[in-house]
């Protein structure tokens, strides 16, 4: 993970901008910040923006917005600051296609764990094409190699968080996973991440990848314990 990267930090108080970007300057992080959801857009336009950090609270454009119209563009990095209490936001967040969530407070010590988590699994992926690993079954094509997934013949495009879920469990199908067991593969750790992540997640991958995303075939529930991919496709 370079020590170059770029971030954007996009929130609109003169106290968070100052207390995030000194932590990360000071671990040779380059900083360029927004105070507006649309100052946001034009700066990520102008600069090579390796991860945004972007506040949901924000004037002109919420962060909210801000992500649709950035994860419609670009597969970077985002990972939202939230209230403490604002579930709604972390969800919406997340099915929008963030990466991540940070519930305010936080300590530096887990901002900047976070940042360096997400710009390491960006880096990653950016390296991962070696290998030539293709999983899946006669429906469903996962290239971990070139991180490409298609369903039925057709191109799925997935974000970071849902290629690796889809990847981790495909790679055992069968094997049913823990929400806590996912949060660790996908993150490195559970800590501070609420097993929900996982829920909103999946119900997103869903969306993309079953016929009929409330009677899914390819990613079934285990009730009280988790998720599996499926042993086979279901037969026709």
């Amino acid at each position: 993970m370079p020590d170059s990267a770029t971030i954007l930090l996009v929130d609109d108080e003169d106290s968070v901008q100052k207390l995030l970007t000194y932590p990360l300057e000071h671990e040779g992080f380059r900083v360029i910040q927004a105070r507006d959801g649309e100052e946001a857009l034009t700066r990520f336009a102008a600069d090579r923006i390796d991860l945004v950090v972007l506040d949901v609270m924000l004037p002109k454009l919420d962060g909210l917005e801000v992500c649709r119209r950035l994860r419609g563009q670009s597969a970077v990095p985002i990972i939202m600051l939230t209230a403490r209490d604002d579930e709604l936001d972390k969800v919406v967040g997340l099915e929008l296609g963030a990466d991540d969530y940070i519930t305010k407070p936080f300590s530096i010590r887990e901002f900047r764990s976070r940042v360096r988590a997400a710009l390491r699994r960006a880096s990653l992926a950016q390296q991962q094409g070696a290998p030539a690993e293709v999983l899946g079954d006669d429906e469903v094509r996962i290239d971990v190699g070139r991180r490409g997934v298609e369903v039925r013949g057709e191109p799925v495009e997935l974000t970071y968080v849902e290629f690796e879920l889809l990847r981790v469990m495909a790679a055992r199908p069968g094997r049913v996973f823990s929400r806590q067991a996912l949060l660790e593969s996908l993150w490195g750790d559970y800590a501070y991440r609420e097993p929900r992540t996982i829920d909103v997640h999946v119900r997103h991958l869903r969306e993309k990848l079953e016929q009929a995303p409330h009677e899914p075939e390819i990613i079934l529930t285990v009730r009280g314990v988790g998720y599996r991919f499926r042993d086979r496709p279901k037969s026709r």
